[in-house]
């Protein structure tokens, strides 16, 4: 199949469009060899003709779908013009991915928004991973630079070219950062800092805005890092190229001048800028021309504070900054200088004697003003031997001041570098090699076109012509390396241009020439050129505009440029005159006098001379031009001998807006740039190149043959020459199948259609089988009718035979229904005529029945009506009695509630609310009480009245029945009187009853209403208690919590310095090692080796001078570079920065509490680490101990509470109980505020204790020795022999098989017997030696795992034996007794060690684990033949001069990470270290693990598929069921691999539909919104089966996740730095005897003895 056959319906071409530069259209019909139209569908739907007069005449093919994005242009298939532009625009927009590779060019668009790829997790994340492996980064280039300057032992250098306004700036400063971080963290210097700090000056002095760009370099600058051995950074040089110095005193419109001038205006109101006399920056001539006063969101105010921190840190001192500003305030005052003309034709000029400008400069440059006036206006010249001093015009005297000015500047300029490169000079000597970032201007094509343009194309020039021959070699040196048979590739050499311009009698020669000349002007000057490249050779490069004779043309391999010949000679000169000079020279400022005192010991000036009367001799040297041309030759010798890296930026639109791409600004920049010369060298040789791996993989269906992978070299070689008929279209390489430009599309055709011819025999198969199945079903259902219509007829003869029956049965029984209904109708006729029968009888019997009852009625009314006066009688009786009883209950119920009226008291208390209603219900109570009393004494009264009344009528009574039974005689009769008076006693005893009725409802009604509102008040009592509970509750608990928060994040700081303090010891014990070296090898006696183990005295530079708590430095492992680079690289950074020397003292802390001054050298003191931290540590303690402690003292308070509380609801409680619970509130409320008192306090307790009383926890106590037994002895000779034995010099084999903590448990108890015996000195000193001796064991085995497992376990257990013995512990058995001596600083030594043993054993198993998390997880196959043929086509950027990877053979897996993981696990469970222990271990580790892999897989394309999804996802099941396994998933391991999980189970979900979409939010609940879409962007399918993620998918999901508000943070990547602070639980040990120690005698320590 040839290249025309791909030109067939359905492909995909660009044609050329004015706007789009390039557009997609689809061939509607196949293209047959002299056709003159090709007809096309175009990307709108439109359809059109594309004229094709021969075949060469075809427009370029589009690449396949599956290419679209891909991170490396060379990998296409198709490389030409509208394939990168296409690439390009769909990685920047689409994607959002600002960098794409280009073989070996790091093409960089410029988004003009911050993007958060470069965070100090993003550097983690590429340090130490191949560039191959990695998206497309300026940190992967800076990486890949510095990898291969470690690993070859050679100079790199990366080269940044662009336009003006394309990010050149911002990439330098990303990558001299990277290497800052990378080789800044193997060390504790500031040259990291120092090289960082060069940017904002830089920044202040040569940037400025123009048109393009806000922040634009106008001086191009190469910046040498070097490096040590151990590949730190130990200093930096800059060298500077063609300042832009005519921006000093021109501006065009909508620019402005250098930042620092309007920085220095903006600071004007600062009392140290007063002196400068400056104002707004529209008042300055040298500011004001452009228009443009501000640039939209920067502040230039705090742009100066940053640069002189900048300086600050360079040790720049404030005064010599100030004489600095002073140069720059002059240049702006020299600007507005006053210079009028004068004379007949103005052919002379002066200058008031009173010009404040000119007064302002001289006074800030401290010169004299008279003078410099005088020589602004006057020249001097040599005539005949004499000195003539001519005045000059107004005109030229201007053009004087102002070169002047650019001089002032440029002098400046150059001090400032100067001064830089001696603050970034090495001071450790000779840097063994170094990588460089040359961040210099791209090709510049403007309207009008100037000497700085000539001279920025002519560095272009040579800049790619050193790019283009290199990449010739690597493309040539990749065909030799895989012994490639090749012929010489063309590409386009520019050598003709660059002698037009440098070479004999070239534009630089001539334009020298006639700088020479004393009457040369810049027309002759144009004039030379035409005669020389025009009329007597003709130069191919050079033309002469068609419509000026003073412009020239030159043909760049760019563009095409027009100069305007007007200025270059006076640029190329750049002549200052010599008067002004030894004014400035003569000048009372030191630093003045020092810029130009210079220009006496040199022979020429940087970018510039200096004229004087007698014409200099040689004068060419001192042009522009010739130090330009020598100091880019000196460039280009430093650049041919290193390895050269290369970052092209391009600016993807003028308007400076947010991802907006301008194809035609962007192909502009790429011709210009080299890329597309880069594709051009590429599609001319082999670009696409597969291993033999790869292309099996991809290709299989094509092969012929066997289809084993260990045969694809074979079975590639075999199948090639059927597949492509011509051999000049690929070759075979060793490792590699090499392919010339469209091949790869053409085997993807091939592919397809064997697909597609695959996919219809696939069809026909399964449509025959269809059909089949079809045939059958049809057959089923034709019987299947058949025995349902035989049924139906068999069931419809049933239903027959039923019916007939039916009616059979029907008949029978009405039939027998109508002779029951005649025999009931017989027998209700008999029976009625029974029944009105013996209704006649019974009516005549009733008759006789009521007649006889009638008369017994009468008898009965008779004897009722007798009986009712009798029971009247009796009832008037009893009602009396009844009353007299029930004013005795009413009296009781009276006092009754009498009683209950005084318990109001109680709700009162309850309830402060109701004091007011419970007085006046009481006021109430009373008076009803008092008139209770008097009712019951006026019824007492009647009732006495009464019963004398009734008394003396029983009397009467009787007496008259006596006198009626003795002498019947008719009854007398009662007095009127006495009937009124029994009448009204009766009244009234009625109305008293009533009355007393009345009252006793109303009081049950006040009763009533007593209880409901009882009832009420203990409700709302029980509410606001509960209430009130949960308050405390909640209170507490976020008490707790940041009490909690604050103790982690102290304890983490103090453990971060703690780890500063390690690596300060470990840098004390190299310097003190190489010191000894040194003075060995001057003749000195050796030491002896066992003075080692002694503690060496304080010096002021040892770590006994640094903390109290260390008597020897701690050891840590101080490795090579390479193998813990990616280790150090990880620290955090604040660990990296923080100096152990910046911890001030508590008498430091004291006076800045109480705000004494004190000089700020002594806040530099690192003797007193310890005490501020140990001040802190205590105070936590302590305040967590009485926080605890008033926390349970409340819950009890509130407990009892609440009992009460309950028993006076139940019982009526009475007022005290409320106001006892007032008052515990009030007591709460008082401890609240003492705990808050205590906390600002309790600091400056500590404070004037440790100032105040420094001796005090350093006395002994004078104890009674107490007699222990079953400790061991040890003499004080003994003492290290046994810390030799025992700790020191113990094999490892031996060490191991101890029981756990044994030499921590002899050392225990022999300092326990010291202690007991009264030898306090002998016991602190060998508890001393302990501790030494352990430091000493940790640093001999800083590599191994068991061996520091062993000692963590023995310093833990020391630790937790002296703290149960120790005098301040509260005691838990009556058998330990405590020590006598005072051990505290100790035991916090132990504390520390401890801590300082747990960070070595991570760092140990971090370092085996660092190299291996990224291969193991994500990369590989432990799930076989997953995504074995699944290749894709360009996965990986395939670089030149890049080795294949092995596939296979040692790369690391799972099983080698759960190694790792088990063999921490072993060493801890070997010394039976506690299980929280354990589990913050493995948490941390997990941690790193999860964090490393997650942030790679952000970072690599080729991860974020559907199968390699599946194989992370089976790895990290592997490692949660190893944790599961070993009971390590509750201390939160498991937990930090949800991100992982997450990311892992987005790749394998749906990604299709809106609810796919929401499906997809809501499982990733733990991924940020940036990191979903970066996920889903980078989502690459992994077969044709596979697709990719639309991107109205994309924005779908975009959209839903605004809508969660997630406290994610906005950053990309995870925190791989992040560090968890360590604890460690405090466990008791039993009560430890001698007894109880099975000591082995191979440990030698016969002599301790059992005491």
């Amino acid at each position: 199949m040839t290249s025309l056959e791909l030109y067939s319906k359905g492909a995909s071409v660009w044609i050329p469009d004015p706007d789009a530069v390039w557009v997609s259209g689809l061939l509607l019909r196949d293209y047959s060899p002299g056709e003159k139209h090709l007809l096309l569908q175009l990307s709108d739907g439109t359809e059109a003709q594309y004229p094709v007069v021969s075949p060469s005449d075809l427009p370029p093919l589009g690449n396949p779908d599956i290419l679209e994005g891909e991170n490396d242009l060379t990998a296409l298939s198709f490389l030409h013009e509208a394939a990168v532009l296409h690439n390009l625009r769909v990685r920047f927009l689409d994607y959002s991915s600002i960098y794409t590779y280009c073989g070996i060019v790091l093409v960089a668009i410029n988004p003009y928004d911050q993007l958060p790829i470069y965070g100090e997790e993003v550097i983690d994340a590429y340090s130490g991973q191949d560039m191959a492996d990695m998206e497309p980064h300026i940190f992967s280039v800076a990486e890949e630079a510095y990898r291969t300057m470690t690993r070859e032992e050679k100079n790199q250098s990366i080269i940044i070219s662009g336009e003006s306004g394309s990010g050149k700036t911002v990439s330098a400063k990303f990558t001299m950062r990277y290497f800052a971080v990378v080789g800044g963290a193997l060390q504790q210097t500031s040259v990291e800092e120092r090289v960082l700090a060069s940017n904002p000056i830089m920044e202040s002095i040569g940037n400025a805005k123009t048109t393009r760009n806000d922040n634009s370099s106008r001086f191009g600058k190469y910046i040498e890092i070097g490096f040590g051995r151990k590949g730190d950074i130990i200093g930096a040089n800059m060298r500077t190229y063609l300042l832009e110095k005519s921006r000093v005193v021109f501006q065009a419109s909508a620019e402005r001048n250098y930042h620092i001038f309007y920085q220095l205006c903006a600071s004007r109101e600062l009392p140290e800028m007063r002196t400068l006399k400056l104002d707004a920056p529209e008042h300055f001539r040298y500011t004001s021309q452009g228009g443009e006063m501000q640039i939209p969101g920067t502040d230039d105010l705090s742009d100066l504070e940053r640069t002189r921190n900048a300086f600050t840190i360079l040790g720049v001192q404030p005064d010599q900054q100030m004489e600095l500003f002073r140069i720059l305030s002059a240049v702006l005052h020299l600007g507005n200088v006053n210079i009028q003309a004068s004379g007949r034709s103005s052919d002379r000029s002066y200058i008031d004697a009173d010009d404040r400008p000119l007064a302002v400069f001289s006074k800030l440059l401290g010169v004299e003003g008279p003078q410099m006036a005088h020589w602004l206006c006057h020249r001097r010249l040599a005539v005949g031997g004499e000195l003539l001093v001519k005045p000059v015009s107004g005109q030229q005297a201007v053009e004087a001041r102002d070169a002047l000015a650019k001089h002032i500047y440029g002098q400046l300029f150059t001090w400032t570098v100067q001064r830089l490169n001696s603050a970034l000079r090495s001071q450790r000597g000779e840097a063994k090699s170094f990588i460089g970032v040359l961040d210099i201007y791209g090709f510049e094509t403007f309207d009008r076109n100037s000497f700085e343009q000539f001279c920025i194309n002519y560095a272009n020039e040579k800049l790619q012509q050193q790019f283009n021959r290199h990449v010739f070699h690597l493309e040539q040196e990749e065909y030799v390396r895989e012994e490639l048979a090749w012929s010489r590739i063309e590409f386009s050499d520019n050598q003709q241009c660059i002698n037009l311009l440098e070479g004999q009698l070239g534009l630089f020669d001539l334009l020298d020439e006639e700088c020479r000349m004393p009457k040369g002007s810049d027309e002759s000057w144009v004039q030379k050129l035409y005669d020389q490249h025009l009329t007597s050779k003709k130069h191919p490069h050079f033309q002469k505009p068609r419509m000026s004779n003073s412009a020239f043309v030159v043909l760049h391999f760019a563009d095409t440029v027009q100069y305007e010949c007007d200025g270059f000679l006076g640029k190329n000169r750049d002549t200052v005159f010599e008067e002004l000079i030894n004014i400035l020279k003569a000048s009372q400022s030191e630093l003045v006098a020092e810029l130009f005192q210079q220009q006496g010991n040199v022979s020429s000036v940087a970018n510039g001379s200096v004229r004087s009367g007698k014409r200099a001799t040689r004068e060419h040297k001192l042009t522009v031009g010739f130090q330009f041309r020598q100091s880019l030759q000196m460039l280009m010798e430093t650049l041919n001998n290193t390895t050269p890296h290369y970052v092209r930026c391009i600016k993807p639109n003028d308007l400076k807006e947010a991802f907006m791409f301008d194809p035609r600004r962007t192909v502009q920049q790429l011709r210009a740039c080299g890329v597309l010369e880069t594709i051009r060298i590429s599609a001319a040789g082999f670009p696409s190149r597969w291993t033999y791996e790869e292309f099996f993989c991809r290709y299989r269906l094509l092969l012929r043959g066997s289809q084993g992978q260990e045969q694809a070299q074979a079975s590639c070689r075999q199948a090639l020459p059927q597949l492509i008929p011509d051999p000049d279209q690929y070759c075979f390489g060793k490792t590699k199948v090499f392919f010339r430009a469209g091949q790869v599309a053409l085997l993807e055709r091939l592919r397809a259609e064997r697909l597609r011819v695959a996919a219809v025999i696939i069809q026909s198969r399964v449509r025959g089988w269809l059909a089949r199945i079809r045939y059958t079903r049809t057959c089923w259902a034709t019987v299947t009718i058949q025995r349902y219509c035989r049924g139906a007829l068999a069931r419809r003869l049933a239903l027959t035979l039923r019916y007939t029956k039916a009616a059979l049965v029907i008949q029978k029984t009405y039939r027998m229904v109508a002779v029951r209904q005649l025999f009931l109708m017989i027998r209700q006729a008999t029976v009625t005529i029974q029944a009105f029968t013996r209704g006649t009888l019974a009516r005549s019997r009733y008759r006789l029945l009521v007649a006889e009852r009638a008369a017994v009625l009468l008898q009965a009314r008779v004897r009722g009506w007798l009986a009712r006066q009798t029971y009247r009688r009796v009832r008037a009786a009893v009602v009396f009695m009844q009353c007299c009883a029930r004013r005795r209950a009413a009296r009781r119920e009276l006092m009754k509630l009498k009683t209950e009226a005084r318990s109001v008291e109680k709700y009162r208390e309850l309830n402060k609310g109701m004091e007011v209603k419970l007085m006046q219900l009481q006021l109430r109570a009373d008076q009803e009480a008092r008139g209770g009393a008097a009712l019951k004494e006026t019824l007492h009264a009647e009732r006495e009245a009464t019963n004398t009344e009734l008394e003396a009528l029983r009397a009467t009574v009787q007496k008259l029945e006596s006198q009626k039974q003795e002498k019947p005689q008719p009854c007398p009769v009662i007095s009127e009187k006495e009937v009124e008076e029994r009448r009204r006693a009766e009244e009234k005893a009625a109305q008293e009853i009533l009355q007393l009725t009345q009252e006793l409802q109303a009081l049950q009604r006040e009763k009533d209403s007593f209880c409901k509102e009882t009832e009420d008040l203990s409700a709302r009592l029980f509410e606001q208690e509960k209430a009130q509970e949960e308050c405390v509750h909640q209170a507490v608990s976020q008490a707790s919590a940041s009490l909690r928060a604050e103790l982690d994040e102290e304890r983490r700081k103090y453990q971060g310095l703690l780890r500063e303090f390690t690596r300060l010891e470990q840098r004390y014990d190299n310097l003190r090692e190489m010191s000894l070296l040194t003075e060995r090898t001057k003749g000195h006696r050796r030491t002896d080796s066992t003075q080692s183990l002694e503690p060496s005295s304080p010096t002021p530079l040892s770590p006994q001078s640094l903390t109290p708590l260390s008597l020897s430095p701690f050891p840590s492992a101080f490795p090579s570079p390479e193998e813990v680079r990616r280790v150090s690289v990880t620290s955090p950074s604040s660990e990296r920065r923080v100096s152990v020397w910046g911890i001030e003292t508590p008498m430091d802390q004291l006076m800045e509490m109480m705000d004494v001054a004190k000089d700020p050298a002594v806040k530099m003191k690192g003797e007193d680490l310890a005490h501020a931290y140990d001040a802190v540590r205590v105070a936590n303690k302590f305040l967590e101990s009485q926080l605890r402690s008033q926390h349970s003292q409340r819950e009890e308070e509130q407990e009892a509470l609440r009992c009460q509380l309950s028993q006076a609801i139940s019982g009526s409680s009475s007022a005290a109980q409320q106001q006892e619970l007032q008052a515990r509130e009030q007591e709460c409320v008082r401890l609240r505020r003492e705990l808050k008192e205590l906390k600002n306090t309790v600091s400056l307790r500590r404070l004037l204790t440790q100032v105040f009383n420094p001796e005090t926890s350093s006395c002994p106590s004078r104890t009674k020795p107490t007699a222990v037994t079953g400790l061991l002895e040890c003499r004080k000779r003994d003492e290290a022999k046994l810390i030799k034995n025992l700790v020191t010099d113990i094999r490892v084999d031996s060490a191991l098989s101890l029981p756990p903590g044994l030499p921590a448990s002899v050392l225990f108890l022999c300092v326990r017997q010291a202690d007991c015996s009264g030898d306090q000195t002998h016991a602190r000193s060998l508890c001393s030696a302990a501790v030494t001796a352990m430091k000493a064991a940790l640093k001999k085995h800083s590599n191994d795992v068991d061996m520091t497992a062993l000692w963590l376990k023995n310093a833990c257990l020391l630790h937790d034996l002296l703290t149960q013995h120790s005098p301040k512990q509260t005691l838990d058995s009556d058998e330990v007794v405590p020590l006598t001596a005072d051990l505290s600083d100790l035991i916090r030594t132990l504390s520390d060690l401890c801590i300082q043993a747990y960070q070595q054993l991570l760092s140990i198993t971090e370092k085996h684990l660092q190299n291996i998390i990224v291969p193991a997880l994500l990369e590989s196959e432990t799930i076989p033949g997953l995504s074995g043929s699944a290749g894709k086509l360009g996965t990986s950027r395939k670089r030149a001069g890049s080795d294949p990877r092995t596939v296979g053979g040692d790369a690391p897996t799972m099983a080698a990470v759960l190694r790792k993981l088990g063999a921490l696990h072993t060493a801890l469970s070997h010394q039976d270290l506690s299980q929280t222990l354990m589990e913050q271990a493995f948490n941390q580790l997990i941690y790193l693990i999860s964090a490393s892999a997650f942030n790679s897989l952000l970072l690599r394309k080729d991860m974020c598929c559907w199968s390699r999804g599946m194989q992370i996802r089976y790895n990290v099941s592997l490692l949660e069921e190893w944790l599961r396994s070993r009971g390590l998933q509750t201390g939160g391991a498991v937990a930090t691999l949800e991100h992982l999980i997450q990311a892992v189970q987005l790749l394998q979900a749906g990604k299709k539909t809106e609810s796919d979409a929401k499906a997809l939010v809501q499982t990733c609940t733990a991924l940020s919104s940036q990191q979903i879409v970066k996920i889903l962007t980078l989502y690459t399918p992994g077969s044709d089966l596979d697709e990719r993620v639309t991107l109205n998918f994309i924005r779908t999901v975009q959209g839903l996740l605004k809508g969660r508000s997630d406290g994610q943070p906005p950053q990309l990547l995870m925190d791989v730095r992040r560090v968890f602070p360590v604890t460690f639980p405090y466990l008791p040990p039993p009560v430890l005897r001698a007894e109880q120690l099975v000591i082995p005698d191979s440990l030698k320590i016969s002599f301790v003895r059992r005491a």
